[in-house]
């Protein structure tokens, strides 16, 4: 690729493990900043989380860890700690998920980075505010779903809270960081200093959720309940079709009248109780008895197929499977085709983000652990006596592949 990316020459120490700061860091690899990940000895926890064809290179690091190079240090030793400092003065950013309680005990607080770097970007992701009751305490992405309410929302549809199958909160506050740390790499740039981050998953997906479910509380004192009527009611959900479900909403009052005339019913446009949103909202079980009566006459593809001339927001309800082979996916070029020099050929996903002259790009795939210890300690001036040194008390470790991970593509997905 011709352009380069508009992180590109961004230096990033990558200090997190599971997905939330993984992700973070992968976002901003693949708009061209340099991510030297550091693992401890055992490698992240996540390289054996998933499907996998050979040891510590399981699907869930592979999804969140390329355009990154491997780096093993052991923090536990202090000289460990010491390359640790020094990696730090060349790099622009530090992003971690180390629990606070132990970050003083591994040199690795911001006050202590900074004397090394002052103008350094420091990201701390973590469960709660270190200022706020529940400070230290360890979070997980089930834990914060609960405390967030977005486990009790599910009760709606399930008559009990449940989880979001999927690391929602983990990946939501994954991308609140990429965020940050670009409006902090803008303030450098702007005055040339550098600061402290911190993303709290607890205050990030509460108020996340609650963008539409302040409802009456948005108000003191409140002038109703909270939630967002029709969402909290369980109307919004996928229909049941002749063959199947299908997600089927119209969202304007034109929209609505273009439906009812699509069903046979137009005289409900002039139905006090379904004329306008807010009337709508007010009767959602009209609602829900309205589309329970009429989906089912027609299967999902005869009712996308009517939908689409009259500008309806209409939608199969996908399986994961059924994204492999989704012909919207395939011609914007979404899944990628890429050879893994170990892992043979993988299946990958572009980034999402399009950018006109600084495009992102996939430049490596996932590390093998340890893979450019030497590399990258030589790049910041360590001689070969010192590195066979670090690794001889195991301060340091050679990942047992030299082969580059640079990623070679194969071709479009078919």
């Amino acid at each position: 690729m011709d352009n380069a990316g508009a992180l590109d020459g961004i230096k990033v120490l990558d200090l997190s493990s599971v997905l939330m700061g993984p992700l973070a860091a992968q976002m901003l690899g693949d708009m061209g900043a340099d991510v030297i990940k550091i693992e401890p000895p055992e490698g992240d926890v996540v390289r054996t989380a998933g499907a996998t064809r050979s040891s510590n290179m399981a699907s869930l690091f592979l999804a969140a860890n390329r355009n990154k190079r491997s780096i093993v240090l052991d923090l536990r030793r202090a000289e460990a700690r010491s390359v640790l400092d020094r990696l730090v003065k060349g790099c622009d950013v530090v992003l971690h998920t180390v629990r606070s309680s132990g970050l003083e005990r591994i040199g690795l607080s911001y006050a202590a980075l900074a004397k090394h770097n002052p103008g350094l970007i420091y990201c701390h992701l973590k469960g709660f505010s270190d200022s706020g009751a529940y400070a230290g305490q360890p979070a997980f992405d089930d834990m914060i779903q609960a405390l967030s309410g977005i486990a009790a929302l599910q009760s709606v549809i399930t008559g009990e809270p449940r989880f979001v199958p999927a690391f929602f909160a983990d990946k939501i506050c994954g991308v609140h960081a990429a965020h940050a740390i670009c409006l902090a790499l803008i303030h450098k740039l702007r005055s040339g200093r550098g600061q402290q981050i911190e993303i709290s998953m607890f205050e990030t997906m509460s108020a996340f959720n609650l963008i539409e479910h302040m409802g009456g509380h948005a108000f003191e004192p409140p002038i109703g309940p909270m939630g967002y009527t029709s969402v909290r009611s369980g109307i919004r959900r996928p229909q049941r079709t002749k063959d199947g479900y299908i997600s089927l909403w119209p969202v304007t009052d034109a929209q609505w009248i273009r439906f009812f005339k699509l069903i046979g019913r137009p005289e409900l446009a002039d139905d006090c109780r379904f004329n306008s949103l807010a009337a709508r909202a007010s009767s959602p079980e009209l609602v829900s008895e309205l589309f329970d009566q009429v989906l089912p006459l027609r299967t999902t593809d005869e009712w996308i197929a009517l939908c689409r001339p009259e500008d309806l927001p209409a939608a199969a309800v996908n399986t994961l499977e059924d994204l492999l082979a989704d012909r919207h996916l395939d011609s914007v070029n979404f899944w990628r085709m890429e050879r893994h020099p170990t892992e043979g050929v993988l299946r990958t996903v572009a980034s999402p983000i399009s950018l006109s002259d600084s495009p992102p790009s996939i430049r490596r795939l996932a590390p093998r652990l340890g893979e450019h210890t030497r590399e990258i300690l030589k790049e910041f001036s360590f001689s070969d006596d010192e590195i066979d040194e670090l690794v001889a008390i195991g301060a340091a470790r050679i990942g047992a592949h030299n082969e580059d991970s640079s990623a070679t593509s194969t071709g479009r997905a078919t």
